[in-house]
């Protein structure tokens, strides 16, 4: 996404120039905002400059679900089935906002017939906590391990990387503060995240492993430093 970020009704853009190289903008020490971020909202006002108020853009957050090649949920899975005492980021009760991929593609379809123009935040508007969320990937995968929750501080002081170490935890207040009201009045409908973890399992068991892309070897603790942490506690 391109961390448009909805706290309340206030919507924070990144600026961004509409020629602006891969070499624009920075990424925060806490991992947001992302040069990432800058340069998406640099390619959407190029988009406008060129379709005006013809152009449609969607700005999903995570996006999980069946065929995922970027790796999050199928390391929460795989970690889920191996059980024993798991590292998991406080709060249990945080509340996240990944959105299947079969709920964005039938959104854009919808948006590609007419059914709107503009921007568009397409996240879960209900969310999961982290809590019920880990909780159903140890469901699905018959897994007797059980989640240890750790201060995010102490993750810090072991160096633990946001997001790509610990997938789905980042710890910047507007990650899963993001208002898709407008995407749901437009005629996005989301499937409980249960069902997408489910799907999810089902498919990476079944069927195997997805495209090849180099993304999931960036995501999830190592066995042994998740081990070092959990001895400390």
């Amino acid at each position: 996404m391109d961390e448009a970020d909805h706290v309340a009704d206030v919507e924070v853009l990144l600026r961004c120039p509409a020629d602006a190289d891969g070499s624009f903008g920075h990424t925060g020490e806490d991992g947001s905002p992302t040069k990432y971020g800058f340069q998406k909202a640099g390619g959407e006002r190029a988009v406008t400059e060129a379709f005006g108020d013809e152009a449609v853009f969607l700005r999903p957050g995570v996006i999980l679900g069946p065929g995922e090649y970027v790796g999050r949920l199928p390391w929460w899975l795989e970690r889920a089935q191996r059980g024993g005492r798991v590292l998991a980021p406080a709060p249990e009760e945080q509340r996240i906002q990944p959105v299947d991929v079969r709920d964005v593609a039938a959104f854009a379809v919808r948006l590609a017939a007419g059914a709107g123009r503009g921007a568009f935040n397409v996240t879960h508007p209900d969310g999961i906590s982290f809590g019920d969320f880990l909780a159903e990937c140890l469901r699905v995968t018959g897994s007797d391990g059980a989640p240890v929750w750790v201060d995010p501080a102490v993750l810090t002081e072991h160096g633990v990387k946001q997001w790509t170490e610990v997938p789905l935890w980042r710890t910047h207040a507007g990650v899963w503060a993001v208002d898709s009201r407008r995407a749901v009045e437009a005629g996005l409908r989301c499937r409980p995240i249960a069902d997408t973890v489910r799907d999810a399992w089902e498919w990476w068991a079944g069927e195997g492993r997805p495209v090849d892309h180099p993304r999931p070897a960036e995501h999830g603790i190592a066995a042994e430093k998740e081990a070092r942490i959990l001895a400390s506690l």
